[in-house]
């Protein structure tokens, strides 16, 4: 029997929009190398910063003598320049579903481990509504401490909707961790990037294929 929940917080790529393909922020990363001077970085370092810890940044930037703060701030710049490019072409784009958010008579919000301002770009750009609360992350040194599965912009979005039983909407296991450790329901979207994809131990109260399935949730 479904909870009576009395707010929606989603993840956005994978959920609501389109992953941004894997190309175009590697590519992004190799420009960002260039703006701070580094014009040969290996394949190994641009991966690194896909998805960095703070000590894997210190170490890539250390090697090239550059400072680590400059070369984070550099690869989200680009990283957001190339996914606008992206959302304005039509490339990344809002899943059919994301109608169904219409229906839901409880308020929503979005929390992300991309960019604040590349959600802000999607909120500007496509057909998202209605929602009341975004967070994505800072694009600062701090703000990687911050990214899930760490629940900081998480409790920040349940706080501002003055939810006391939200529920959070994701599909990946940090998704599912964050939602444990702000001590809420996740509900797993298994999309089509997402069918092979194992939640090992961690498990969502639910597991659905369609945004659709969610009023019946609520």
């Amino acid at each position: 029997m479904a909870a009576s929940y009395d707010a929606i917080v989603f993840d956005n790529d994978g959920v609501l929009t389109t992953p941004t393909d894997r190309d175009v922020l590697l590519e992004a990363i190799h420009d960002a190398f260039e703006s701070v001077g580094v014009s040969n970085p290996s394949d190994e370092e641009i991966r690194t910063l896909l998805g960095p810890d703070r000590s894997s940044l210190r170490r890539v930037a250390d090697r090239h003598g550059v400072d680590a703060a400059a070369l984070w701030s550099a690869r989200e710049r680009a990283a957001i320049d190339a996914q606008r490019a992206e959302i304005e072409a039509g490339r990344k784009r809002v899943y059919e579903d994301v109608t169904a958010l219409e229906s839901l008579p409880v308020p929503t919000g979005i929390v992300s481990n991309n960019q604040h301002e590349t959600i802000e770009n999607i909120l500007d750009n496509c057909a998202l509504e209605p929602i009341e609360v975004w967070y994505g992350r800072e694009p600062t040194i701090e703000g990687i401490d911050r990214k899930k599965p760490t629940p900081y912009y998480l409790e920040l979005a349940i706080e501002d909707l003055g939810a006391r039983n939200p529920l959070y909407v994701g599909d990946s296991r940090v998704d599912v961790v964050a939602a444990d450790a702000a001590g809420i329901d996740a509900a797993f979207v298994r999309r089509d990037h997402r069918l092979e994809y194992d939640l090992a131990d961690h498990e969502p109260r639910y597991e659905i294929d369609s945004l659709e399935a969610l009023p019946e949730l609520v």
